[in-house]
């Protein structure tokens, strides 16, 4: 008999003893129900009822090589038969192989990896990197941005899921707006004027702030669940050079950005900018084993060459986790999956959402890269009153509940924040799958028509 025989294997009782007995994140716990899935298999997952559902969510945007690809779960099976775990304090050789080959997709100056656990780790030790390296206390952070719920990390982040942590996150963390062409803080014409606004925003930040003050600037490449807002010409590149005239650091969120998910190995490459320090989780194993990390710079890891770096976690550098992360790459490259990416998002996603705005007048913007696209809801066009007022729940959020349910209905499963729904699917993702689901968020979107309001 299996050792794995007692588990649940009914709809009822995995509802029943999750109610009694799991205590969810982010949630009220007697307002939810969570759907039992039962199993998953490429882009799709079932719950027990047999209900299929296409996910355009990659669960947490995590998910990029696709569920239980039959190489990664041999890879799992023949680590784990011969080796399961070892202290941080020794060598071993999938965390070192791990290391040379996500050093090797980095930037030539990025040749240091420093594991964590998941990626709100990896921001924390990416900001106590800066700190120490550097002497200076301050990290800036854009409002728009989630960074994780750590201490440290929910500090960082600028949305409203940072509230409920205050006062007691860490001091020293300063917000500022980052662009974002179609709701400008900067009431910008254009992405140029954008770009040239934004970044007279952060210098005076920066300056009012006290560049001698600042450690760094932590930015998510590509903003994820905040939008997926991609930066317009010139910004990146803009924050790049004010680091390098005022000696602060540069700390690249990839978590959810990174590792194929904008159809480069780092979101950005798409820019040629260089950070100083990058973090990961996420798409580096597709949540297969917990994994993230830091990857650091040779000017960083110097200071600590005959400094102790005072930090560590039991798991850091897991063998099980950094195996799969070597299996996931040697995948990604073996099966072309960057390539993927980037034609099915120009190909395939980018001209079908180009249709569905222009059949639906609810959709006020469409944007993004690769597997990584925001569908912005609007009530009305001209004025582009958002489709629900920000950060709202209940009855106020009702259309897009309505939306996200009609979505399920048809057997597509939605990433939704606010009022924008995101098409974020495996990087495994086919063609025909990506049509199927966009079919399904067409027809969807006769809900959210319903609200507009506009001409």
């Amino acid at each position: 008999m299996s050792d794995l025989a007692g588990l649940p294997r009914d709809d009822a009782t995995v509802r029943l003893l999750d109610r009694d007995h799991v205590f969810h994140s982010w949630s009220a716990q007697e307002l939810i129900d969570p759907l039992p899935i039962a199993s998953a298999s490429g882009s799709y997952f079932a719950d027990y009822d047999g209900n299929r559902y296409l996910d355009f969510s990659s669960q947490l945007v995590n998910v990029n090589i696709g569920y239980s690809h039959p190489r990664m779960i041999a890879a799992i099976t023949e680590y784990a038969q011969r080796f399961t775990t070892v202290s941080p304090a020794f060598a071993n050789d999938a965390r070192s192989e791990a290391a040379r080959l996500i050093a090797e997709v980095s930037p030539p100056a990025l040749n240091q990896v420093f594991f964590t656990n998941a990626g709100a780790e990896a921001n924390e030790n990416a900001i106590r990197l800066a700190r120490l390296h550097t002497g200076r206390s301050k990290i800036l952070a854009a409002y728009r941005s989630y960074h994780g719920a750590t201490h440290g990390s929910i500090a960082l982040t600028g949305d409203p899921r940072r509230w409920g942590s205050e006062p007691g996150a860490i001091p020293g963390v300063v917000h500022y707006w980052g662009p974002y062409p179609y709701r400008s803080a900067f009431h910008s014409d254009s992405p140029e004027q954008e770009t040239e606004r934004a970044l007279r925003h952060l210098h005076e930040t920066v300056m009012v702030e006290g560049a001698s003050t600042i450690a760094a600037i932590i930015l998510e490449p590509v903003v994820g669940t905040n939008g997926i807002l991609v930066p317009p010409p010139g910004y990146l590149e803009g924050v790049r050079q004010l680091c390098d005239d005022t000696g602060i650091l540069l700390i690249s969120d990839e978590v959810m950005a990174g590792m194929g998910r904008c159809g480069e190995w780092w979101a950005v490459d798409h820019w040629n900018v260089e950070p100083d320090l990058i973090t990961f989780a996420k798409g580096i194993n597709s949540g297969y084993v917990p994994l993230g990390g830091v990857v650091i710079s040779d000017e960083i890891a110097e200071t600590f060459a005959r400094r102790v770096y005072p930090g560590g976690l039991t798991y850091s550098g897991h063998p099980l986790a950094c195996a799969t992360a070597v299996a996931s790459m040697t995948i990604f490259r073996d099966e072309k999956i960057l390539e993927n990416v980037r034609t099915l998002g120009e190909e395939v996603v980018e001209p079908e959402l180009a249709k569905i705005a222009a059949k639906h007048p609810s959709v006020g913007d469409v944007r993004g890269l690769g597997m990584f696209w925001a569908v912005e809801l609007v009530r009305d066009r001209d004025t582009r009153e958002p489709l629900v007022p920000f950060n709202v729940a209940g009855a106020a959020a009702a259309p897009m509940t309505e939306f996200a349910g009609a979505c399920k209905q048809r057997g597509l499963w939605p990433f939704t924040h606010f009022n924008r729904t995101h098409v974020v699917p495996p990087c495994t993702v086919t063609a025909d799958e990506l049509r199927e689901g966009l079919a399904i968020l067409d027809e969807a979107l006769e809900v959210a028509d319903g609200y507009y309001t506009g001409a």
